[in-house]
C-alpha cells in the first residue's frame, strides 16, 4: 500500500513537471511542489526513488533529476542538455564538438564536457586508475577539467529544445592538439584540420594557442604551415619562446625527424623511423 501511495504521488508530479516544462528539476523543485498537489512533502523521497526505478525520470546527480519520455507530454532530453545540468559552468567539447561542427566523420562513444569547476560528478566506490567516465542511461560523460582562465572559445547554440554552450571549432581544434586521446588519436585532429582549412578562421585559432602554452603554439604552426600558410602570418606563434624539442602528437612516442624551425619532433606513423 505505501508503495501505490508513492508511485501514484510521484506519477502526479511527474505530469505536473512535464506540463510546466522543467524537464530537469531539483529534489528541493519537487518539494516546493508537492504542497500544490496535496503531497506531503515527506513522500517525495520516496516517490522520486520509484520514479527513477520505473523510468519516469532519470537521475543525474545526487538530487537532480529528468524527466523521461515515459512521462505522457515529454520527450527524452538530448544529452548534450543534460551534460549541461551535470556541472557548472560547462561546454560540449573535443570529440562531441569535433562531430557536432561536422569535422568528423566517426561517431564519439561518450559525451565530452570542459568545465573549469573543481568538483565533477563521478562514480561511487573506490577511485580507480583510469577514468571511467559518469553513466547517465545509457550515455558515458567525460569530464575535462581546465583551469578558469583555460575556459574560453565557447559559443552557444541551440539542440533540439535546449540552448548548450560548446567549444566553437577553433577551439575544438586547438583542444586537438593538447589532448588528442579525446579525439580519437592525433590522425583524427589532422584530419579535423583538413575539413576545416576552407573555412578555418586564423587569427582566432592563433590567439587561443597564445593564450594556452607555447607547445601547443608550436604544434599548431607545424600544422598550419603544412596546410600552405604563409609563413608571415605564423610569426607570432613562431616568436612563442620554447626549451627543447616537444613532440608534435603528445601521445605518442618521442622519436621521429625534428623541426628546428617549431622546435617540433615529428612523431607521426612513417616519421618515427625518419
Amino acid at each position: 500500500m505505501e508503495h501505490l501511495i508513492h508511485s501514484t504521488a510521484g506519477i502526479e508530479l511527474a505530469r505536473m513537471l512535464a506540463e510546466i516544462g522543467d524537464r530537469i528539476f531539483t529534489a528541493e523543485r519537487a518539494r516546493g511542489l508537492a504542497a500544490s498537489l496535496g503531497i506531503s512533502p515527506g513522500y517525495i523521497r520516496q516517490a522520486l526513488h520509484h520514479l527513477a526505478r520505473s523510468g519516469w525520470i532519470v537521475r543525474l546527480r545526487r538530487g537532480t533529476y529528468a524527466l523521461s519520455g515515459a512521462v505522457p507530454g515529454s520527450v527524452p532530453l538530448h544529452e548534450f542538455e543534460i551534460a549541461m545540468a551535470l556541472v557548472q559552468p560547462a561546454a560540449i567539447s573535443h570529440w562531441s564538438a569535433l562531430s557536432y561542427h561536422g569535422l568528423t566523420e566517426q561517431t564519439p562513444r561518450h559525451v565530452f564536457v570542459l568545465t573549469p569547476a573543481r568538483s565533477v560528478p563521478r562514480l561511487r566506490g573506490k577511485k580507480k586508475l583510469a577514468d571511467p567516465g559518469y553513466p547517465v542511461g545509457n550515455t558515458i560523460y567525460r569530464f575535462v577539467q581546465v583551469k578558469p582562465e583555460r575556459f574560453f572559445g565557447i559559443e552557444e547554440v541551440w539542440v533540439e529544445e535546449a540552448r548548450i554552450r560548446i567549444t566553437d571549432p577553433e577551439r575544438t581544434l586547438v583542444d586537438g592538439l593538447t589532448a588528442p586521446q579525446y579525439f580519437g588519436d592525433f590522425s583524427e585532429v589532422l584530419h579535423a584540420f583538413e575539413m576545416r582549412r576552407p573555412k578555418l578562421e586564423l587569427e582566432r585559432i592563433i590567439n587561443y594557442a597564445l593564450k594556452l602554452d607555447a607547445a601547443t603554439s608550436k604544434r599548431l604552426g607545424w600544422v598550419l604551415e603544412h596546410q600552405g600558410v604563409k609563413s608571415s602570418r605564423l610569426k607570432d606563434l613562431r616568436a612563442v619562446p620554447i626549451k627543447g624539442y616537444r613532440i608534435l602528437d603528445p601521445t605518442g612516442p618521442r622519436r621521429g625527424p625534428c623541426d628546428s624551425r617549431w622546435m617540433i619532433q615529428v612523431n607521426l606513423p612513417g616519421k618515427v623511423n625518419g
